[in-house]
């Protein structure tokens, strides 16, 4: 494989090449779905996987005899599964998993790391699955297979030698099982270190932080059904017909029933215009139903000022007509903090909100005409929220703002963060967690007998600095994409590079095996599609969604290849090289967790509340975890009730010139994973180096449309600079501006964060622009 983007070559190899020629742009289509989904799932899956193999993989995906699908968090109906259960992004997925082409050690002979490093990340994903444990020796220039037994002894070696076990990170990624993540966590733990940074650091952290401070719990509080009974539905910083594209039935449906839908977000995306039900053909040749009732085209880092906008409309109307507007009975009752809450709203000036949000003040009536009226409300956010400098504090004035009507622990009505990956939201209640719970802590040592670490470990960015700095001998990924999803590339490909050891388990290429210690290893994992047969027989592993449901899932496929390994398997036997046996203390019985997962789960039920009766649940097809202001309208706070908070607007100095910018997926991607070059939605195909501009600040800068630039972020004195991105004219607020993620993250500097979740700020770079 060659690079047929015509990409010039690069010193740096953790950066994604140039590209030569502009993308080709159109006006964004109006309706989303519709048959161009059902096109574009069919060629991704006829291309990979074959028509036979494709259609008996994507009729098994969601359902209760099948596998859950690898791609986003979107629950399933409790009740009556469709014969189709997967959107196009989700056949997309499942497609780029079970594909038919392989990266065998004689690919590796072929290619050298230096030359993998020059092709694209879309090149890179496309060369298949992977089949053998690789590794990298000091000094080489190509992998080599290896065995599991030499992986796991070359792993045991750097670990036992590190001064510390604090010397070493083990991250995560949100595609791991429960059962995966149950063993690793405990694996790690019992190797004697809190070191377990994992996704959520970068995308959800902030949701977790927000929610927990001020109702007790870190999850969402609604279900599938409460769509079924909100009058109105609030979708912030959240763009579902890319991220979440099965979300878009349910808002339809809601939709359709009259429940009124309101869109904050700097751009109005084509799934939130008009949808058309890719399963139902009748509609294909319709304008489809219109999805967002109104839509408030808000600043990049604005909602915090909108969100108060909206309060003070609420606050006014209730002044009017005391009673009326607020849930007076349910906040004497359950919250605390109201009447600071609200002298500090007074005192917000409406000068400040408009400019700060960049909307009239018109349509922030409106859309609080629509509030009011609402007896359930739902709001749901995504990243555009939880990577804001103020994402903690942003967050929770959703809560204020949901508490004034009393929409929480009631039908139809609560907060829903809307995780991206199929099983982030399991992992963190599995116990991967860099600062976990003593009551987690507390039940690990009764149930096996040792003391775990107590001491906080890194998070992502943390574990990128020690990294930097030379405190952190072995990385090890149970999968993802670490270097491509982290911010700061050129940092932390460098931190990287100052490590012994690199390790990831994974099921693909990607641009993280290209940039490593001195050593690196590839340990290839079964995929969600694939059947996985261990001693005791045909296992299944199981998954939480973004609502708190606990699924099945059972692959089906015959393996890609004989080398690969469960990641339970892998865990168990890296636990069983690493960790020192001591005749007097008990220990796990790894050989028989990865015989036999019915044990992992039966152990998961002593340790984490309820997955009581967990084996015989999960057969049953699945259960809802308890959730205490859903169910009880109780709230796990000091002061045992949910809490008001009060924030300042944030402001950001711009640069002269300058621009406040934000990273976003392209319609073919999710994650790091590049699917294609066409982002349907944003008339945008055949390039992925662009930048998202108002037509008004390309004329202000004397720049055309196709135009070639660099990106140059400012923050506390530092630069950073991105270059060769297209100039791409689009209906975006004024003074704003996207761009894609993976490929803008270079832009964030490493102590660009969020205040208290520590997440990378990517939704508020500070850029200028200048002629490439």
């Amino acid at each position: 494989m060659s690079s047929s983007s015509g990409n010039p070559k690069s010193s740096h190899p953790e950066l994604t090449p140039l590209e030569t020629a502009p993308p080709r742009v159109e006006a964004p289509p109006s309706v989303s779905g519709g048959l161009p989904s059902v096109l574009s799932a069919t060629r991704h899956a006829l291309a990979e996987m074959g028509p036979l193999r494709g259609t008996k993989e994507l009729l098994k995906v969601n359902q209760r005899d099948g596998f859950d699908c690898p791609g986003c968090a979107w629950p399933d109906p409790d009740d009556r599964r469709d014969l189709v259960e997967f959107c196009e992004n989700g056949a997309k997925a499942v497609a780029e998993e079970a594909t038919t082409k392989r990266v065998t050690p004689d690919f590796f002979a072929r290619h050298a790391v230096a030359e993998l490093a020059q092709w694209s990340d879309f090149e890179i994903g496309k060369a298949g699955r992977l089949t053998h444990p690789m590794l990298l020796r000091e000094g080489a220039t190509h992998y080599a297979p290896v065995t599991w037994e030499e992986a796991f002894d070359i792993l045991a070696e750097e670990l036992r030698a590190l001064p510390s076990p604090d010397e070493a990170v083990f991250y995560t990624s949100g595609r791991a099982s429960n059962e995966a993540a149950f063993a690793y966590q405990l694996f790690v733990r019992m190797f004697g270190t809190n070191n377990l940074p994992d996704c959520s650091n970068m995308c959800h952290e902030s949701s977790g932080v927000a929610l927990k401070e001020t109702l007790g719990v870190g999850k969402g509080s609604v279900s599938l059904e409460d769509f079924q009974h909100a009058d109105c539905i609030l979708i912030l910083g959240q763009n579902p017909g890319t991220n979440h594209p099965r979300m878009l039935a349910t808002l339809q449906a809601a939709a359709q029933r009259g429940a009124r839908i309101i869109s904050l977000n700097p751009l109005l995306e084509t799934g939130l215009k008009s949808f058309a039900h890719p399963q139902k053909f009748w509609t294909w040749m319709g304008r489809g139903t219109p999805i967002a009732t109104l839509h408030l085209p808000v600043k990049v880092n604005g909602d915090i000022a909108a969100l108060k906008g909206l309060m003070k409309l609420m606050l006014e109307a209730e002044d009017r007509a005391p009673g009326t507007v607020f849930d007076l009975a349910f906040i004497a009752e359950h919250t605390r903090g109201f009447e600071a809450f609200v002298e500090a709203l007074r005192a917000t000036r409406w000068e400040e909100i408009l400019e700060a949000s960049g909307l009239e003040r018109e349509r922030l009536a409106a859309a609080a005409d629509l509030l009011i009226g609402s007896k359930a409300t739902i709001a749901c956010w995504a990243m555009g929220l939880t990577q804001q400098t103020s994402a903690v504090g942003c967050i929770q004035e959703v809560v204020n703002l949901l508490m004034l009507g009393g929409h929480l622990g009631r039908k139809g009505a609560g907060v829903c963060p809307v995780r991206g990956h199929s099983n982030v939201q399991g992992d963190r209640t599995m116990g991967i967690h860099e600062k976990p719970g003593e009551a987690f802590l507390d039940a690990l040592q009764r149930t096996f007998r040792f003391d775990p670490p107590r001491h906080h470990g890194h998070d992502t960015v943390q574990a990128i600095r020690a990294m930097h700095e030379g405190r952190v001998g072995v990385f090890f990924a149970l999968g993802g994409n670490f270097l491509s999803a982290a911010p700061d590339t050129a940092y932390t490909a460098e931190a990287l590079r100052r490590t012994r050891l690199t390790a990831h388990v994974s099921t693909k290429l990607n641009r993280s095996h290209l940039v490593t210690g001195r050593r690196a290893l590839i340990l290839p994992c079964l995929g969600r599609t694939e059947a996985d047969h261990q001693a005791s027989g045909p296992q299944i592993v199981s998954v939480e969604n973004s609502m708190g449901v606990i699924s099945p899932s059972r692959g089906n496929l015959a393996p890609g290849s004989e080398h690969l390994r469960s990641e339970v398997a892998i865990v168990a036997g890296l636990a069983e090289a690493v960790l020192v046996r001591d005749p007097a203390a008990p220990t796990v019985d790894w050989k028989a967790w990865t015989a036999n997962y019915d044990l992992i789960r039966d152990h998961i039920a002593q340790v984490v509340p309820g997955f009581e009766g967990y084996n015989r649940r999960l057969r049953e097809g699945g259960f809802h975890l308890p959730h205490a202001v859903r169910d009880q309208r109780h709230f796990d706070t000091p002061s045992g009730k949910a809490e008001f908070t009060c924030h300042a607007i944030p402001h950001l100095t711009l640069p002269e010139g300058g621009l406040i910018l934000m990273t976003l997926r392209s319609h073919d991607q999710f994650n790091t994973t590049i699917y294609g070059l066409e982002d349907r939605y944003r008339g945008v195909t055949k390039g992925r180096r662009v930048i998202f501009l108002n037509e008004a600040d390309l004329a202000r800068r004397d720049l055309l449309p196709g135009q070639r630039v660099d990106i140059t972020s400012h923050f506390q004195g530092e630069t950073r600079r991105a270059e060769g991105f297209f100039t791409v004219p689009y209906e975006i607020p004024q003074g704003c501006a996207a761009a894609y993620f993976p490929e803008a993250n270079v832009l964030v500097p490493i102590g660009h964060v969020t205040g208290r979740s520590h997440t990378p700020a990517y939704k508020s770079i500070l850029i200028t622009l200048s002629p490439h």
